[in-house]
């Protein structure tokens, strides 16, 4: 041992000692984007300032104009952009030109306990502990005040829309809402989210310092408290330990490891599988909310069959897409409410019902058409699609899995046990005409022979529908025998009226079955003319189809010469075409053909067919619309990113303006 002290003989004593006067504004500040040979010590610092509290700094140093390196087209430019063309106080460049630059510093660490600045002079060493470390880089917040000018000036360059002369007028909707009690969680949760952080950042002012340079007296004079005040050894404390104290703070003892206790709610996979199967699934589709057999099968212990696995699943999960979704009454049991709005526990099993069965008839849904019809809050609602659905953008809610057809194959009793389940559950859920009928069609595929009967019962016990509203008309007197198309301009003649013009026994498919479906040329001219124009009036279908008639050569067109009303409204509705319901005010003096008003409903385009809903339920409950509450509803549906270029197609195509106001094609009083 003594050996080796030898070998490594201490060649040199030196005393340190610790220096208090800037323990505590004693800051470091690093420039991670300047090389470290070109200092910024040289440099005009124009002002400074700090968040003591948040260790923020911001550093205001000019830029040398005169530079070769310097472009001043470029800094007159931005001057330009930043405070346009006049002269105010509050402009960030008062001279027109980028003459300055903004440092804003951040915490290079929050633990700067182990950090020190030393200073050493005549074999003494002086340290003082660091308050902060900061790294600065520059602040580009002027090119936000850009941006911010260029908005303004384009808002009020387009001050409206000049291409259709409209005078419309801002209207603003008010929401009114009342706050419920803050829970302590709420609480703690809005505490700790950062909205809350940065409006607590903002709230401390800034304190504005006075730079001194490198050289400067007062500088100099600063530099002097880093050198230790007191040199007595009993003001040093912190520096007198005893070598075991020395060796413990060195090598503190290990401390002993404690498990993590996990919530009374979440069971590890361990835990899990000491629970009964049964338990087991339930616990798992309560947590995933929708998950493939295969997934299920994985998550479980090894040998268990899955016959029994099957027999389980049924219990707590309904198959969708060939997909098992937990069952509504799980996730809301009997007696409970809503987290969010208080809702009963039976609302919302059947609202969240609702939402499974039309995921087991289409993939996408539209958030907004499902809470118009379960009409429960958007909060509760949000939630039902965010347990089995992922938002996509201007598409809507697609079905988080993809269709799960090895399953349905490989288990052709379960999807037809879970199909006779759907059909119980959908009697006890809102359901449209539109959607009575996928789920007829979807029975009778899997079933044909035994629910041919269910579907036209339902037929006859429910007015059939769609999602946009349709006049409902009697029917009349000569229904039996139809007369030949009237082509007067203003008839008293009773209107055909149902679903889109018809009742149920009388609609264009049945008739069909029935052998008098219109003429192939008829429906051919339909169809060609609502691709010329997507919405039309009957008035004026029945005037374009006499000039049709009179443009055809002598001896063709005999068989449509004795078109009625009813056939015409046949071929209307078999050309993808929908009446819609425009409310007429009373006073209006239009004639019963010009009130019926048909659309185009399908066009090809998923995207294009769900702006015209939109468009067409606007106008079910409108008869005119200002163009902002068009485009508000279809922002709120699709979100900000719809192009203007596709709002203005749209209500080119549709629609016709008039002093300010919308109106559907054909509808436009004088």
């Amino acid at each position: 041992m003594a050996s080796g002290e030898d070998d490594d003989p201490v060649i040199e004593e030196i005393d340190v000692y610790l220096a208090k006067s800037l323990a505590e504004k004693l800051y470091l500040f690093q420039y991670p984007v300047r090389p470290s040979m070109s200092t910024y010590d040289d440099v005009n610092h124009l002002s400074a300032k700090i968040k003591p509290k948040q260790q923020k700094v911001e550093l205001e140093m000019a830029i040398n104009t005169l530079s070769p390196n310097y472009c001043r087209s470029k800094g007159e430019q931005i001057a330009l952009n930043v405070d346009g063309t006049t002269y105010e106080e509050t402009n960030t460049y008062s001279t027109k030109i980028m003459d300055k630059q903004t440092f804003t510093s951040i915490q290079a660490t929050t633990n700067t306990s182990r950090f020190a600045a030393a200073v050493f002079r005549k074999g003494e060493l002086h340290i003082t502990p660091l308050q902060g470390i900061l790294q600065l880089r520059p602040s580009f917040t002027y090119l936000d005040r850009a941006d911010g000018k260029q908005r303004e000036r384009e808002a009020a360059n387009e001050g409206g829309d000049s291409s259709q002369d409209e005078a419309e007028e801002d209207v603003k909707a008010i929401t009114v809402r009342f706050s419920r009690p803050e829970s302590e969680q709420a609480r703690q949760r809005r505490v700790q989210s950062y909205e809350f952080l940065q409006r607590k950042q903002a709230e401390e002012s800034w304190v504005h310092l006075h730079y001194h340079s490198l050289r400067d007296g007062r500088s100099e004079h600063e530099r002097q408290y880093l050198y230790c005040q007191a040199m007595d050894a009993s003001d040093n404390s912190e520096l007198v330990k005893t070598p075991k104290e020395y060796l413990a703070m060195l090598m503190p003892p290990m401390a002993e490891e404690k498990m993590p206790t996990g919530p009374s709610n979440v069971l590890s996979m361990a835990q899990l599988r000491t629970l009964p199967l049964a338990e087991q699934i339930k616990t798992l589709m309560k947590n995933v909310k929708v998950m493939p057999f295969a997934n299920l099968m994985g998550l479980l212990a090894t040998g268990i069959d899955s016959t029994a696995v099957l027999r389980c699943i049924q219990q707590v999960a309904l198959l969708v897409q060939g997909n098992w979704v937990v069952k509504s009454d799980v996730l809301y049991p009997k007696n409970t409410c809503s987290p969010h709005s208080g809702v009963p526990a039976e609302l919302l099993c059947r609202g969240r019902d609702f939402v499974m069965w039309r995921f087991t008839l289409e993939r996408w849904l539209l958030r907004k058409e499902v809470a118009a019809i379960i009409k429960l809050p958007p909060e509760d609602v949000k939630d039902f699609l965010e347990h089995m659905a992922v938002p996509r953008i201007n598409r809507g809610w697609e079905f988080a899995l993809p269709n799960d057809g090895n399953f349905i194959k490989k288990h052709p009793d379960v999807t037809h046990r879970q199909q006779m389940l759907w059909l119980g559950i959908q009697k006890s859920v809102h359901v449209s005409g539109e959607q009575r009928l996928k789920a007829a069609q979807e029975r009778a595929r899997l079933s044909q022979t035994s629910l041919q009967h269910a579907l036209l019962a339902k037929k006859r016990e429910a007015p059939p529908g769609s999602d946009v509203q349709v006049k409902q008309e009697p029917l009349s007197d000569g229904e039996d025998g139809e007369q030949p198309m009237d082509t007067s301009s203003a008839t008293a003649a009773s209107l055909n009226g149902g679903v889109n013009g018809y009742s149920g026994a009388g609609s264009p498919a049945s008739e069909h079955a029935n052998g008098t479906a219109p003429p192939a040329e008829l429906r051919d001219f339909v169809a060609k003319t609502f691709k010329k124009d997507s919405v039309l009036t009957l008035s004026e279908l029945k005037r374009l189809f006499n000039l049709h008639l009179a443009s055809l050569p002598a001896g063709h067109g005999s068989a449509l010469m004795a078109v009625s009303d009813r056939m015409l409204q046949d071929a209307i509705l078999l050309s993808q075409c929908k009446q819609i319901l425009v409310p007429f005010p009373p006073q209006s003096t239009a004639a019963p053909d010009e009130q019926k008003v048909f659309g185009v409903w399908e066009t090809g385009d998923a995207l294009d067919k769900q702006h015209r809903r939109l468009l067409y339920e606007l106008f079910s409950s409108n008869f005119r619309v200002r163009r902002k509450v068009i485009q508000t509803r279809l922002a709120q549906e699709f979100g900000d990113d719809l192009a203007k270029t596709d709002v203005d197609r749209l209500l080119k195509e549709c629609c016709g303006s008039l002093s300010g106001w919308w109106y559907l094609k054909g509808t436009t009083q004088s």
